[in-house]
């Protein structure tokens, strides 16, 4: 059970479908943090809030309890944990965090996916059941695809979004599907909490090392390989006013 801050071990990957298929994966660590949490600093890593939700200093938690309120999900909510990369050597770039929020008896009632791409551009899909039942491990949330990510995707098409938390791992699974419904990218993250101390966070640290570079130079070095296949280019589209997107219905076969 993940009590006080804890370090979430995990491996990424990511599958594209068509119109050439490329698989890559790789291991990563992140804090998970509940909130409200504090300005984490050592040597080894660094939480800062200004990285996050707001990003001007404030604790995340005011920002995901405001998403959280307009949803009508507060009353629902009891505690909320942040999942996040960690700032290495003064870089981070969270492609996303999670903050997973939990009800009193630790079941998960939504998550909200905090997006940031390339571009310094940030975005959130707040995902949950449209009654405010507890997520469970079987079933979809599907919401529209309203943020440029990849120059390689269109900036349309659908995510659907499953959780599977289990306290002491967690796995999360997004879908792309294309404007005419057809799966093209797979995305899975996958992996087990544990207490985040000096020794954890070390051994995380040299098992992962310069994670936060590591994750963009990635992500480069598969936008070139996607170049030298031939697929086309998608230029970067304003990015919309509004910064946060609803994710409530259901899909649950796929």
């Amino acid at each position: 059970m993940v009590k006080g801050p804890q370090i979430y071990t995990a491996r990424v990957m990511h599958k594209r479908l068509f119109p050439k298929e490329n698989t890559f994966s790789y291991g990563v660590y992140y804090m998970a943090l509940p909130l409200p949490a504090e300005t984490i600093s050592s040597v080894w890593g660094t939480f800062d809030p200004h990285d996050v939700g707001y990003r001007d200093g404030r604790d995340p938690l005011e920002w995901v309890r405001d998403i959280l309120s307009a949803q009508g999900l507060s009353e629902h909510v009891h505690t909320i944990i942040l999942i996040t990369m960690p700032k290495v050597l003064g870089y981070v770039f969270n492609p996303v965090s999670f903050y997973l929020c939990l009800d009193t008896q630790n079941a998960l009632r939504a998550v909200v996916c905090e997006v940031h791409n390339t571009f310094g551009e940030q975005h959130s899909y707040v995902c949950f059941h449209a009654d405010h039942r507890p997520l469970d491990s079987e079933t979809w949330i599907c919401g529209q695809k309203v943020f440029h990510v990849s120059p390689f995707l269109e900036r349309n098409g659908t995510y659907r979004f499953r959780f599977d938390w289990q306290e002491d791992r967690l796995g999360v699974w997004i879908d792309y599907y294309d404007e005419n419904d057809n799966k093209q990218l797979i995305t899975a993250l996958w992996g087990t909490f544990s207490p985040l101390t000096k020794k954890n966070w070390r051994l995380a640290f040299w098992r992962h090392p310069l994670v936060t570079l590591k994750a963009i130079v990635l992500i480069h070095r598969q936008a070139l390989r996607l170049a030298l296949y031939g697929i086309g280019y998608k230029p970067k589209p304003t990015q919309r006013p509004d910064t946060v997107s609803v994710c409530e219905g259901q899909k649950t076969d796929v």
